[in-house]
């Protein structure tokens, strides 16, 4: 499902249908199972038809509660958590125990993997290592595309070459490495007198439309604002001794009661187009801001990012994004595992950015870009939770998905 411009590509179809009857089993000894299979569909009953939960990573090892024969599997279907439910052709049962569940240890920049831009000549993909280059390849990669690589291997002739997420094996030559952006946001308090710098220099004055000062301070620069004032209808910002900037060279969230729809002590989301920032709430308090790059198109076209009140309707650790299938499109884009997930409206979301470095203007072709470390942060925060050995995780009706608001 590629949506044209908007930034989803699910590699599978999350459908809902009423599950049959199942037939319970003893568990035989079965304390955990081996996912055999990349994203391995966890369904909300052991029925094929069922609504589905979520994903699991290949190579992960999860618990099992229960065990039944149902629908649509060929072997029998094991429970690994609450209204989950995974189908033994994909799974390999076991009699060890599963690891215990431990939270997941965040990255240095938020980016789980190696990702790197295909040069100006192309490249192309193969399945395998020790005949890379020497067969007719797998897969090929245009200029400019986006992989992400897991880990690196070399042949006896002494070239390197990375492993995709897709499985193929890359030669490091023909790709171009991304640094990731430094920039992240950080907490704040109810006060939420939190601002960064929107220009690309900035100088303070000493007083409201007075002198500038010599100090320059740099885009993104973050600053606590301690007094606001009008001075010739134009609003001026105090943020320290003597130095005042004026509000429209920063950019400011605002505070803002929770929409009804939230729950006392509720995490959610508040996004701002005008100044271009995110707000994280638990309930009325702010607890963390920071600075997002939306859509660049007017409210109504694809490349906006639509207005309203959303909730998340499923996390991934990593979706591949493009608009290969928009013959339309003035350009072409194609970026693999694309980090930390969260739609909230069809194929809008929430995810870790590592291609620009904009954050706090418009930018996108309608998603709310995020530094990938405010990304990891956020999808750690926000509901539902992914558990270990999960690749995608899908809202129940115990735990909805987080509120999202784009105003």
């Amino acid at each position: 499902m590629r949506p044209g411009l908007l930034c989803l590509t699910l590699l599978t179809t999350l459908s809902s249908a009423a599950a049959t009857a199942a037939a319970p089993d003893r568990l035989e000894g079965v304390r955990s199972v081996l996912v055999l299979r990349r994203d391995e569909p966890l369904f909300t009953e052991p029925n094929k038809g069922a609504a589905r939960r979520g994903a699991a990573e290949r190579g992960a090892r999860l618990p099992v509660f229960e065990l039944v024969r149902g629908g649509g599997c060929t072997g029998r279907w094991f429970s690994v958590g609450p209204l989950a439910w995974i189908c033994e052709e994909g799974a390999e049962a076991s009699a060890a125990g599963a690891p215990p569940e431990q939270e997941r240890q965040r990255s240095a920049d938020g980016l789980p993997a190696t990702y790197y831009f295909v040069g100006p000549d192309g490249s192309f993909g193969y399945r395998d290592l020790l005949v890379a280059e020497d067969g007719v390849p797998e897969t090929q990669l245009l200029p400019g595309f986006g992989v992400a690589i897991t880990r690196e291997g070399q042949k006896p002739d002494g070239e390197r070459y990375g492993l995709s997420s897709h499985g193929f094996w890359i030669p490091l030559r023909d790709l171009r490495r991304v640094a990731a952006p430094t920039f992240r946001g950080g907490a704040v308090g109810d006060a939420l007198d939190v601002a960064w710098v929107n220009v690309d220099k900035a100088h303070a004055r000493k007083a409201p439309g007075g002198a500038a000062l010599q100090n320059v301070l740099p885009r993104q620069t973050r600053l606590q604002v301690l007094e606001t004032s009008e001075q010739a209808g134009k609003k001026w910002l105090r943020i320290g001794d003597g130095q005042w900037l004026p509000a429209s060279e920063l950019s400011q969230p605002s505070r803002s009661a929770p929409p009804p729809e939230v729950k006392a002590g509720e995490h959610w989301f508040d996004v701002e187009l005008a100044p271009q920032t995110l707000t994280a709430y638990v309930g009325d308090h702010p607890v963390f801001a920071t600075l997002v790059s939306t859509g660049r198109g007017a409210q109504g076209t694809v490349l906006a990012t639509p207005k309203g009140i959303h909730r998340i309707w499923v996390k991934l650790a990593a979706s591949d994004m493009d608009n290969l299938e928009n013959l339309e499109a003035n350009e072409s884009y194609a970026i693999q595992g694309v980090p930390w997930v969260m739609y909230f409206e069809k194929g809008y979301g929430l995810h870790g950015t590592f291609w620009h470095r904009a954050f706090g203007r418009v930018q996108s072709h309608g998603c709310v870009n995020l530094s990938p470390a405010d990304a990891e942060r956020l999808f750690d925060w926000a509901s539902p939770r992914l558990p270990s050995g999960w690749t995608a995780a899908l809202p129940t009706v115990y735990e909805q998905g987080s509120l999202v608001r784009v105003r």
